[in-house]
């Protein structure tokens, strides 16, 4: 009879425990706010997303299980994409609401293309990882990997860092000859994440 009761109090105490779970769970979808990132053309759906200065990803991936719900109040959005000026754009989120961000990318008249080029492969997990070039975001790792993808650099020394918020950067620096082709290969490792980021909630599944 005792033990009756204790699993009885048991059952009682993981109801009231998942009632909350839940009455929370109701509460933050409406106080956070959606954002939707809208390529205006199809150079765009592969740009990187930073939000209040933390990568979160590139904009096709951006929706769905993987769609951006922020705390009210004011965010900046940057949009970087190899041979394109930087995207800027301030925005105010508003809670339980939907806000649409037209992401549209500019040429870079700077930028300048050596006839002679080397390339780099990436086969690096988890694939939607960013990827610097000597210090400068040229792209996501998906680009970069795969049947007829690669990265074309200059040929000689660089640097190359992936990086994905929740592990471990990867470096390596490189020497390449020219028309050589180089494969990059590994695995990031997880990490926790000591400073404060964006007030970013992931999607419920």
């Amino acid at each position: 009879m005792h033990r009756c009761t204790q699993i009885g109090k048991l059952a009682l105490t993981l109801a009231l425990a998942l009632l909350l779970v839940q009455g929370y769970s109701r509460a933050q979808g409406k106080i956070m706010g959606q954002v939707n990132f809208v390529p205006a053309t199809k150079a765009e759906r592969d740009a990187g997303i930073w939000i209040d200065g933390e990568y979160v990803g590139y904009v096709s991936e951006l929706k769905g299980a993987k769609k951006i719900v922020l705390l009210p109040g004011t965010h900046e959005i940057a949009a970087r994409a190899s041979g394109y000026k930087e995207f800027k754009e301030k925005i105010v989120v508003e809670p339980a609401k939907t806000l649409d961000l037209t992401i549209q990318m500019v040429r870079d008249p700077r930028v300048k293309y050596s006839t002679v080029t080397s390339q780099i492969k990436l086969s690096v997990e988890p694939d939607r990882a960013a990827v610097f070039l000597d210090g400068a975001f040229v792209g996501n790792v998906h680009e970069f990997g795969g049947i007829g993808r690669s990265m074309l650099v200059n040929p000689g020394k660089h640097q190359i860092k992936i990086a994905l918020p929740g592990y471990h950067d990867f470096t390596t620096e490189v020497d390449l000859l020219p028309k050589q082709k180089y494969t990059i290969k590994t695995k990031l490792e997880p990490a926790s994440i000591t400073r404060a980021g964006p007030s970013i909630k992931k999607a419920d599944p």
